[in-house]
């Protein structure tokens, strides 16, 4: 009546579906490296080269407020941000570096 049975020639039911159940949440952060830790990775990487860079002299953005370097050193840069009017910031505090000539 009932006749013979055949395995089926397969792996195991449990592997096959967890790798696939997984696949989505991997992929998720691969796309989450490449679209937010890698460029901010690359952005805090040229900012130290810019502060590593500073000198005595350079017009700088630093909090928003417009100064030349009047002296530097490890951690505090002084800003001129007026004509006799010095200020000391933090070294990490300075956003940008402005071409030559900007401040009037």
């Amino acid at each position: 009546m009932i006749g013979t049975a055949y395995a089926q020639a397969a792996a195991p039911a449990g592997q096959g579906d967890t790798l696939m159940g997984l696949l989505p949440i991997i992929l998720m952060f691969v796309i989450l490296y490449f679209l937010m830790i890698r460029p901010q990775m690359k952005k805090a990487k040229e900012h130290k080269t810019m502060l590593e860079g500073l000198q005595k002299g350079d017009e700088v953005v630093a909090v928003g407020i417009v100064g030349k370097i009047t002296k530097i050193d490890d951690n505090y840069a002084s800003l001129e941000v007026a004509e006799g009017v010095v200020i000391q910031v933090q070294k990490q505090a300075v956003n940008t570096l402005l071409p030559k000539g900007t401040i009037k």
